[in-house]
């Protein structure tokens, strides 16, 4: 009766370790997975979320001074003639 519980002891630590390993691994996977897409998107020189969001907003500002300057302009000439 020992006998057979040591078995399944022996069999219960070599699937513990098992897990273990198998934890390791994917987790292993996933870091090099992780580097290479950064590493394959560096390359590409794709900008950041906060890059096109900042620009945008000053493209947009200066859309918006243009129009002044532009209406400013306008009234200018308006006034000479």
């Amino acid at each position: 009766m020992q006998t057979r519980n040591k078995v399944f002891d022996d069999i219960s630590q070599l699937m513990t370790n098992a897990m273990g390993v198998a934890q390791g691994a994917r987790e292993e996977a996933e870091t090099a997975m992780k580097s290479l897409v950064d590493r394959w998107l560096a390359d590409r020189d794709f900008v950041t979320r906060e890059e096109f969001d900042a620009v945008r907003m000053m493209a947009q500002k200066a859309r918006e001074e243009n129009a002044v300057l532009a209406a400013r302009l306008d009234a200018l000439e308006a006034k000479k003639d």
